[in-house]
């Protein structure tokens, strides 16, 4: 029958709910996360001040499993941000700019080099690396602006960031929270991000070209004046110098990923690969650029990516916390003030709940789906995962099988409600350097992401 349930599982199911809540009314739960964690807190200990002092604990705790995503995450940025100030991002793209010739093959060709990047740079990175290369070559091709910021967002913060096989910061948050190994999730995503990807890309291409035949949508005067500033001009480096530091850059990715596999290096270990190779490039190329002043110009990049990466994770550090009391976080946290026999709150209500509803396979995907969903509606994509993870968990536990796909699931929900395709205030990176409306890039996205997560969680259904 599993432990009895007490008022600390019962505060967490409610704060659960309300964070759901507050997420549907857009509204920020950093509040209410925190009341939480005290509430939970006081309860456990009946204590004021363990109560207080659980709160400043969670923080440091969620900060601490969160910081190698934070670092990797800040430094790409900080190598991206030198990548653009020296031009080198002009070189690197410029070869694929000879490929976008029609519409189509301006969307494809988009789509998938802003899927590789993103993959190693992250998205929003990316939308700066190549966006003002490849935007005038597309709208030239006769691809209207909101078609490129479509396969810049589907690709990028749909497809790339979704899984993040990488970086593989989006698994390390729902695999935490879900209790299970990041190899698991991302084995478990691989085939629901392929469907979803597949499905969204290709639906949103066949409506795009439908109201093009139509005549209803097409490359506007506004458009073909627009001069995008492509960063052309710099003469930090020599042409030569950013034509072999163009070539090296992806070449030590290519062997960072070789030696993934050759090493099996998965999880943190994969993602310090990555953050070593992007600080080496860093240093590489501020030494060519910058010379004498070098020495500060690291320090000054690496600054912005900082500033980026906890500027992006701010909000999820305290929903973080609160999410990480429902499993082993409790007693690193708060002590060991749980019931006898307890395996953890989320699990004792994995266990209640499948005493009390006939769950199954459909009911847990569609749920998933759902909840990924909503937690998507703040426009960060990040800060909800863990609630996807820790609700995985819970009814993982309940059905008993199918744990790392519903927290695989649960994650590409709300990344892409969330991450920059669905959510208007999430799409302004890609719609400023587009020139488009980030509400009717918005609108325009919602059919193919909607019927992409329809057939996702069908098959997810059947992968369980």
């Amino acid at each position: 029958m599993g432990v009895e349930l007490t008022a600390l599982h019962w505060i967490y199911v409610l704060f659960v709910v309300l964070i759901i809540g507050f997420m549907i009314a857009r509204k920020d739960t950093s509040l209410v996360c925190i009341v939480g964690i005290f509430l939970l807190g006081i309860t456990a200990t009946h204590s004021l001040s363990a109560a207080i002092s659980g709160v400043f604990n969670s923080f440091i705790y969620a900060i601490t499993e969160l910081l190698p995503t934070i670092l990797v995450i800040s430094i790409i940025v900080a190598m991206s941000k030198i990548l653009t100030a020296t031009g080198i991002n002009d070189v690197m793209v410029s070869p694929f700019v000879k490929l976008i010739r029609t519409p189509s093959w301006a969307y494809w060709t988009i789509g998938l080099l802003m899927m590789v990047i993103s993959w190693f740079f992250w998205p929003s990175p990316a939308v700066a690396l190549m966006g003002a290369v490849l935007l005038p070559a597309a709208i030239r091709a006769g691809l209207p602006a909101i078609g490129a910021a479509m396969a810049m967002n589907l690709f990028g913060h749909g497809i790339a960031l979704s899984g993040d096989f990488v970086i593989q910061g989006a698994p390390k948050l729902t695999a935490d929270a879900a209790g299970l190994p990041v190899s698991k999730v991302v084995s478990a995503s691989v085939p629901l991000v392929l469907v979803m990807g597949l499905v969204t890309t290709v639906t949103a291409f066949i409506l795009l070209r439908r109201d093009m035949k139509r005549g209803s949508l097409h490359v506007t005067e506004s458009e073909n004046a627009v001069i995008i500033q492509s960063n052309k001009g710099h003469s930090l480096l020599s042409a030569k110098a950013k034509t072999w530091l163009a070539i090296m850059i992806p070449l030590l990715f290519v062997l960072d990923v070789w030696a993934m596999a050759y090493l099996h290096l998965q999880g943190g270990d994969a993602t310090a690969l990555i953050g070593g190779t992007a600080i080496f490039i860093l240093i590489i190329i501020s030494l060519f650029a910058h010379r004498q002043s070098s020495f500060e110009e690291i320090t000054n990049y690496l600054i912005e990516g900082l500033q980026f990466g906890f500027k992006i994770f701010g909000a999820v550090i305290p929903i973080a916390a609160f999410f990480y009391l429902g499993d082993a976080g409790f007693l690193k946290i708060i002590g060991e003030h749980l019931p006898k026999m307890s395996n953890g709150i989320v699990n004792d209500l994995g266990v209640a709940l499948a005493h009390l509803v006939p769950l199954n396979k459909k009911i847990g995907a569609v749920t998933l789906t759902v909840v990924g969903a909503i937690t998507g509606l703040d426009g960060s994509g990040f800060s909800g995962i863990s609630l996807a993870g820790s609700i995985a968990h819970l009814f993982a536990a309940a059905i008993g099988t199918g744990a790392a796909t519903l927290t695989a699931l649960g994650q590409i929900a709300a990344i892409w409600v969330g991450g920059g395709t669905l959510v208007p205030w999430a799409l302004i990176p890609a719609a400023a350097i587009c020139g488009v409306d980030p509400f009717e890039l918005a609108r325009r996205n919602l059919i193919p992401v909607a019927v992409g997560l329809v057939v996702t969680t069908v098959v997810a259904m059947v992968l369980m």
